[in-house]
């Protein structure tokens, strides 16, 4: 565990004080713990710690890559088109200046219920982006309401890997998982987003990302109605995989054609198609220019691509070298609450690692047999323990920490006193507010 803190240490120090580039600094950082671990236990190789972190490197991109690349497709199209025009506009018209972040709220709500976080990112942030410059509000006091509830979702929401993982585990009913994260959630989103942001922007100064549509006078816009249509295309694709499992209907016919389209990476491909005509053909864009929106939406990702792999590959040397074992164990010598201990024992391995996913799975491994020889604890609580202390105080070697890092152009240290905060209130938020939930129904039963 001390190498894993220096190693973290060093990562930190490289890119705050050296200013060197990220990806080189996560590398370095994932052979110093290698060196240390190699000189002291002798239970690896440096070959097998280099090997770690390319394995880690790749299977993140494997996961995570082909969805960045759709979604920020999805995104450039619809910037370009004047969509997130047309829906700044609609909505400010609706609602009012005073409600433009209702509106983020519940766009955040309905697509991050069954999309990736990164995915709704991309799908929202050009929203985002027109609202704050149509309102003249700041523009943290939009985008963190909209990091803190795609967040909450992701980690606390089935059909989310992490929820999934947990609620097997711990066999959980899901439907009370799902009631929970919403009654639970939403109040601890709105604590680490809407009302956080009021003091972030009198504390942190950043502007809003610049982006310049293309849009002509004599260009067509789409309509309102075929924008969120477009919008939340992927979100009902992926709810028919979702509708599949919970009828249990993987083996029919129309099962196997919901799991197929309710695939992330292909939600996102027929909905890029769709973007295609939606906001390009009918739009009175020419093949060629759509070529090029693709083109330059995926360049400018690059290194966002590779420091969410080079987060994944520290996040497996890490896990090589054993340390999620080491703070499970030590967590669980404590004789802490149950919930407190399963929250305490994810929030751990999500600090020295950096992944939330992995963070649910072994703390919903640890915490199963104890929760079966001490019965009393709510299952569904606890996946809600475990999940928000997945989300806690997200950092450096978190590929998420570096992909909100780049789509809101802020630096190193702006991320660490916004999205960090941000991550870090939404886990002792959670925490609290399952421990709340527990008394309740203690007093109820």
């Amino acid at each position: 565990m001390l190498y894993a803190l220096l190693a973290i240490a060093v990562l930190v120090l490289l890119v705050t004080w050296l200013k060197l580039n990220p990806f080189i600094a996560l590398l370095i950082s994932s052979l110093s713990l290698g060196a240390m671990v190699v000189a002291t236990q002798g239970m690896l190789t440096m070959a097998e710690v280099l090997k770690a972190f390319q394995t880690g490197f790749g299977n993140t991109l494997a996961g995570t890559g082909a969805i960045i690349v759709l979604g920020v497709v999805f995104g450039k199209l619809l910037a370009e088109s004047g969509g997130a025009g047309v829906l700044a506009k609609q909505f400010i018209r609706t609602l009012g200046p005073s409600r433009i972040g209702l509106c983020i709220i519940l766009l955040a709500l309905c697509v991050g219920m069954t999309t990736w976080f990164a995915v709704g990112l991309l799908l929202i942030l050009p929203i985002v982006i027109t609202l704050a410059k149509e309102t003249g509000k700041p523009f943290l006091l939009l985008v963190l309401p909209l990091l803190s509830f795609l967040s909450v979702m992701h980690g606390l929401m089935p059909p989310h890997p992490g929820p999934v993982i947990a609620i097997e585990a711990l066999h959980a009913d899901m439907g009370k998982v799902i009631l929970w994260a919403l009654v639970l959630g939403i109040p601890v989103a709105a604590i680490a987003g809407p009302f956080f942001a009021k003091i972030a922007v009198k504390r942190v100064e950043v502007a809003t990302p610049e982006f310049t549509p293309s849009v002509s006078e004599n260009q067509t816009l789409p309509t309102f109605g075929l924008t969120i249509f477009t919008v939340l295309l992927p979100v009902m694709l992926l709810l028919a995989g979702t509708l599949v499992e919970l009828l249990h209907a993987k083996e029919a016919l129309w099962g196997k054609v919901g799991l197929f389209v309710g695939h992330p990476v292909i939600a996102l491909l027929l909905s890029v198609l769709f973007a295609m005509w939606a906001f390009g053909k009918r739009c009175g864009r020419s093949p060629g220019e759509l070529l090029k929106f693709s083109e330059q939406s995926v360049s400018g990702i690059g290194m966002t691509l590779i420091l969410v792999g080079a987060g994944g590959g520290f996040a497996l040397v890490m896990r090589t070298a054993g340390v999620d074992k080491e703070l499970a164990e030590l967590a669980a010598s404590a004789g802490l609450p149950l919930l407190v201990y399963g929250w305490l024992v994810s929030a751990f391995i999500r600090v020295a690692t950096g992944s939330a996913t992995v963070a649910i799975t072994v703390a919903a491994g640890f915490i199963a047999p104890v929760m079966a020889a001490h019965p009393g604890t709510s299952p569904e609580l606890m996946v809600i323990s475990i999940g928000c202390g997945s989300l806690f105080l997200s950092h450096l070697n978190d590929s998420g920490f570096w992909m909100v890092k780049e789509c809101l152009g802020l630096t190193v240290g702006q991320t660490l006193r916004t999205w960090t905060i941000t991550e870090t209130l939404i886990g002792f938020s959670g925490l609290g507010m399952a421990l709340l939930a527990e008394q309740v129904l203690k007093l109820i039963g």
